[in-house]
């Protein structure tokens, strides 16, 4: 045993960073801009947050997409600081739905080809109707042969 192994373990390094590292992730939020001051105003109060790697602001949706290694409830109150009335993203695409036309699920004021993304529009896995559907479809490889 040499002097260096002998010195290496009375001194050691630790590390003085206690939290771990958030995960890369996208927020999309929904804030109502009437023109380019409130959607300029909304896009640099997020871009300057820790973190953002970049924002997508779509004033015709009235959507706010951020990426980055943030928290969607920072995020989401950074908006609001600015003045305006913000939400998480309420959407989801209507090919992604069941149902989409369910009372709950449909909404006049979505953007187009989005619906509400409520329990009531997903099917329930022990639905038997779902399973007829299926039972006797084209895409089904094993579906009657009478067909």
């Amino acid at each position: 045993m040499g002097v260096l192994d002998n010195l290496s373990n009375f001194c050691t390094v630790t590390s003085t960073r206690k939290g771990k590292r958030k995960p890369m992730q996208t927020v999309e939020i929904k804030v109502k801009m009437c023109c380019d001051g409130c959607e300029r105003r909304v896009k640099n109060s997020v871009s300057h947050m820790k973190g953002v790697r970049s924002v997508d602001v779509n004033r015709k949706q009235s959507k706010v997409t951020v990426s980055g290694y943030v928290e969607p409830k920072k995020v989401l109150k950074r908006v609001m600081s600015t003045g305006k009335k913000a939400e998480f993203w309420p959407y989801i695409p209507y090919n992604l739905v069941a149902y989409p036309y369910v009372a709950q699920a449909y909404d006049k004021k979505a953007p187009a080809g989005y619906v509400k993304n409520v329990v009531q529009a997903l099917p329930s896995p022990n639905n038997p109707d779902e399973k007829l559907v299926t039972l006797f479809s084209d895409e089904n490889p094993n579906a009657c042969s009478i067909m």
